[in-house]
């Protein structure tokens, strides 16, 4: 199992816009956060499989942690 960060925008029109900036170009969207989210796995996996079938490199995952500070 590998990690990848996604950012989640919302469009101006309300679509929910999925991108993997580790993946360029790897870029999806839904007419809900969960639709976005769904589709945007779809499209990493599609993307990591071309990699593999072309023999090219596969971007390590990220290992993200979230930290709290008391301010």
């Amino acid at each position: 199992m590998a990690r990848y960060r996604v950012f989640i925008e919302q469009d101006e029109d309300g679509v929910f816009v999925a991108e993997c900036p580790s993946l360029p170009g790897c870029v999806s969207q839904g007419r809900t956060r969960d639709e976005a989210i769904a589709n945007i796995k779809d499209a990493i996996a599609g993307y990591l499989e071309s990699l593999r079938k072309h023999n090219e490199p596969i971007p390590p995952p990220i290992w993200e942690e979230t930290v709290e500070i008391t301010t």
